[in-house]
């Protein structure tokens, strides 16, 4: 198991949570796709950059697509939450803010950035 991937812990808790019916073809193994559908969003890279140890890309992305149509993920992310009882921290930009120094800066003006004195010039 590579250090970022889900535990077995992380996957026990996961796996009774996911669709069972396959469409007559042999499933992809769940966990090799989740953990390249969650080695893309953590690397913020394009689909076709997740290394192909995970599958194929367009396997990830559609079973990703399907899955959140179907709320998979909001369950998923429910029972982890659950599991971990708020220990598990998640944070993007959408819920960072630019510290109030940052939020007035004058555009245009070039700053030392050690001192944040206007430069000459």
């Amino acid at each position: 198991m590579r250090r970022h991937e889900l535990t077995d812990r992380e996957w026990a808790i996961i796996q009774p949570l996911l669709p069972q019916k396959s469409r007559g073809v042999p499933r992809v193994d769940d966990r090799r796709v989740i953990n390249g559908i969650l080695w893309r969003f953590r690397a913020g890279t394009p689909w076709r950059d997740v290394p192909e140890r995970y599958g194929p890309r367009t396997t990830l992305y559609n079973r990703f697509a399907r899955w959140r149509a179907a709320g998979v993920w909001d369950r998923i992310l429910e029972a982890i939450s659950e599991a971990y009882d708020g220990d598990i921290v998640m944070i993007d930009s959408s819920c960072v803010r630019v510290h109030q120094h940052g939020a007035a800066v004058k555009r245009g003006v070039t700053t030392m950035a050690a001192w944040d004195i206007p430069a000459a010039g």
